[in-house]
């Protein structure tokens, strides 16, 4: 089995860094790769589309770079959808939308294997992250204990209940989502405000407080300095299509404006 990069990063207690992609095209990840910086790359399988053939490759091209994968997956059907990337090749699995710590509980056994002592719902599969044996030896078993769980915290439900969430066995880190966390509790578009701004920042450090590393999400490294001052050491930076719209929208009007002056 191949060693899981991200499960030892954390192990070792070093910083992280990743990026997010919503193609599907390996190339893409191949050229992440060519920049020698990342540790892994987050597919956000819950907002574009993807097929399981999709999953097979984003894999294979991460592997050439000694990165791991992530996927991002949907509230449902999370059980597949996540245990189908698992078995792709994807080490880390980050779980959205929920809002207590039976439904932390539910993530963190889907991506477990099922044996009496992990409780999880992960049975033998014959999946490409087996390297065509038909699985179900304690190497086996050993690449799912290590696949990184992530939780998002995005919901009013999970914040009110953060710490029984924090205490779920096998939560590996946490994510804020301020976007949904906003809309749940009737603030729709207010992410940055100071009172929305307040939670997150407790959310942090509940996390810190209590020993499951939180990750923030950037665009610039200027941004990073705000977590870094308290205590955050794991960051996902960028977004492809907000990259590219970025630049095509600035350097587009720059070109619009010299043709039409």
């Amino acid at each position: 089995m191949r060693a899981n990069k991200f499960r030892e990063l954390l192990k070792t207690d070093k910083p992280t860094i990743g990026t997010h992609i919503h193609t599907t095209w390996p190339s893409i990840v191949e050229a992440i790769g060519h920049t020698g910086t990342y540790d892994y790359v987050e597919f956000v399988a819950e907002y574009g589309p993807f097929d399981l053939y999709a999953f097979d490759d984003m894999c294979r091209a991460a592997e050439l770079y000694d990165m791991s994968m992530m996927v991002k997956v949907d509230q449902e059907p999370r059980g597949f959808i996540a245990q189908r990337a698992i078995g792709s090749g994807f080490q880390s699995v980050l779980f959205s939308d929920c809002r207590s710590a039976d439904e932390v509980r539910e993530c963190v056994a889907i991506a477990r294997p099922e044996t009496p002592e992990d409780g999880g719902t992960y049975g033998v599969a014959t999946r490409r992250f087996t390297y065509m044996g038909y699985g179900g030896s304690m190497d086996y078993v050993r690449a799912l204990r290590d696949v990184v769980v992530v939780i998002m915290i995005e919901k009013d439900g999970a914040v009110e209940n953060l710490e029984e969430v924090l205490s779920v066995p096998g939560v590996d880190m946490i994510q804020w989502g301020g976007s949904d966390y906003s809309m749940s509790v009737g603030r729709a578009g207010q992410r940055g405000s100071a009172e929305i701004k307040a939670v997150e920042r407790k959310v942090i450090e509940t996390s810190l407080r209590m020993g499951v590393p939180p990750r923030a999400e950037i665009n610039t490294a200027d941004q990073a300095k705000y977590y870094l001052d308290m205590g955050v050491r794991h960051f996902c930076i960028g977004t492809d299509v907000n990259i590219l719209y970025n630049w095509w929208k600035e350097h587009g009007d720059d070109v619009r404006k010299a043709v039409t002056s």
